[in-house]
């Protein structure tokens, strides 16, 4: 069974930045097409960014919100993904989780990240 765990949020002014980290157990990484998600209260978790299978060549895509602002990467040894965000904004406020694209794999806890203004 995959176990995720997602860290790194945190309270920050819009503007600033943060480094979510997700470490899996039970899988590889690299063999995977891996997401994050984000979860505001009453909405869905939408994909905001995902990175592909190295075999697919580590194609990263983005939620058009995030472009330019947030990068998405792996470190095959450690089987982590990191998500990297910068230039935060109120409206990227909610829970972040990591997941398999397609969201197939049993989901963390989550990390929060809150944005003020």
């Amino acid at each position: 069974q995959v176990h995720v765990v997602e860290s790194g949020g945190g309270l920050v002014q819009a503007g600033g930045s943060l480094r979510l980290s997700c470490v899996g157990s039970g899988t590889t990484f690299s063999s995977n097409h891996i997401g994050w998600f984000r979860q505001t209260p009453g909405q869905e978790r939408e994909l905001v960014a995902s990175i592909s299978s190295i075999r697919s060549g580590a194609v990263t895509n983005y939620l058009d919100s995030v472009k330019g602002r947030f990068t998405i990467s792996r470190d095959n040894a450690k089987n982590t993904v990191y998500l990297q965000m910068n230039n935060l904004k109120p409206e990227d406020t909610g829970v972040y989780y990591c997941n398999q694209a397609l969201a197939r794999w049993s989901w963390g806890q989550g990390t929060q990240v809150t944005v003020s203004s």
